[in-house]
């Protein structure tokens, strides 16, 4: 069942995707200018968005820190006076430091606040009152957060990065009940492991692991299919959510004899 409007042509709709500058984010905004769509890119990253312009003609950059907003409000007005419009925006910047409580560093904890749940409220606050203006005049409003499966449930190492995650799938279930009725589409992206500079200083084996392209692809069809929840890859995204739904005992018994594996 489709919770929201399917979204199978891309030409002559405007994206803006902000974190788009390596991993998921770049990923998606070049599969997306391959299917026609306008695109913008953003992310603190100037030269890394240069270089994503000069190699898909006909896209735009906007570099800010998401953690900014009165940056974060100046790029959505400079984007609708250039375009009049955003029909998808995508919040996927993301901050990664494995932690432990044992070894808790407070700062580090609350940069991953800022950049991974923080910015995607200033984004709100940016770009909310141009979707529902939008839908209610009848035009596209996709709003969609990238989150991860390890907001699902608490996890080892990811004291400060999991938590930020749990927030955001909240909030992507809360936006929605509160959107949907209005015409705004809200979806929510989990990914499991992906190649990306975040998880590259994972020194585990992570299992099921996938190229940035192939979890773009995954979530253009889930788009494409009107999911709310677009997770991925899903051999391992279904063993997690069995694994949420275990009590507390065997959950956490569950986690740490995989840890000692």
């Amino acid at each position: 069942m489709a919770l929201n409007p399917r979204i199978d042509d891309w030409h002559g709709r405007h994206v803006w995707l902000v974190g788009a500058s390596t991993g998921i984010g770049r990923a998606t905004a070049s599969r997306l200018h391959r299917l026609g769509a306008q695109v913008s890119v953003s992310a603190r990253g100037a030269a890394a968005l240069d270089a994503f312009v000069a190699e898909h003609p006909g896209s735009q950059a906007l570099a800010f820190d998401a953690s900014d907003a009165p940056a974060v409000q100046a790029a959505a007005q400079t984007l609708l006076q250039r375009h009049g419009r955003i029909d998808l925006v995508l919040y996927c910047a993301g901050h990664y430091s494995a932690m432990q409580a044992t070894r808790f560093d407070l700062a580090e904890a609350l940069r991953h606040q800022q950049i991974n749940y923080v910015g995607a409220l200033n984004l709100l606050g940016a770009v909310l009152p141009v979707l529902l203006r939008q839908a209610a005049a009848g035009q596209p409003a996709h709003l969609s957060l990238v989150a991860s499966v390890a907001g699902y449930r608490g996890l080892p190492n990811a004291l400060a990065y999991g938590p930020t995650k749990a927030a955001l799938i909240n909030l992507a279930e809360v936006l929605y009940l509160d959107l949907a009725p209005q015409g705004v589409a809200v979806s929510l992206i989990n990914p499991g492991f992906v190649e990306t500079p975040l998880t590259a200083q994972n020194s585990f084996h992570m299992p099921a692991l996938i190229t940035p392209e192939a979890a773009a692809q995954a979530i253009v069809q889930g788009w494409a299919a009107g999911e709310f929840e677009i997770h991925f890859p899903k051999r391992f995204t279904r063993l997690l959510k069995l694994l949420r739904q275990l009590p507390d005992a065997l959950y956490f018994g569950a986690i740490r004899r995989a840890v000692r594996v």
